[in-house]
């Protein structure tokens, strides 16, 4: 017996810039894992008619992006999201703040409200937000 400790695994970088075609994906493993890949297909193929290999073969590469986890029984193969929907909007977030926004919030919520049709409750729901941080 080795009297070494195991070094962990180290776990692969999560780059939360998420394609489409993964975005795509991992809304329909939020609502179902785990899930084969197969269930993915069959929750996308009227929307996208995808065929399973490019279902299959997409899913391994967010594997080994570290989007998504597999664990194996027997032949059967099941997904599960290594990543909340939280922070893969939070990446997103900060993907689209950077680029059209030079990071900055304010010009942002500026943009928001000069050229989106906000609702009433829309208007409302930013007052109360506004509120809260100001407490």
């Amino acid at each position: 017996m080795s009297t070494q400790a195991e070094k962990p695994k180290t776990p692969h970088p999560v780059s939360l810039e998420l394609t489409e075609v993964e975005w795509t994906i991992m809304k329909v493993v939020w609502d179902n894992q785990p899930c084969a890949a197969g269930t993915v297909q069959d929750a996308l193929a009227e929307e996208k008619g995808w065929a399973y290999s490019t279902v299959k073969t997409t899913m391994d590469r967010m594997v080994q992006k570290g989007l998504l986890e597999i664990k194996k029984i027997r032949n059967l193969q099941l997904f599960s999201s290594a990543i909340s929907k939280s922070s893969a909007r939070k990446g997103e977030f900060q993907k689209m703040l950077s680029r059209a926004f030079d990071g900055a919030l304010g010009p942002m919520m500026q943009y928001l409200v000069e050229n989106e049709k906000l609702t009433d409750d829309d208007i409302k729901q930013l007052r109360q937000l506004v509120g809260k941080t100001k407490k």
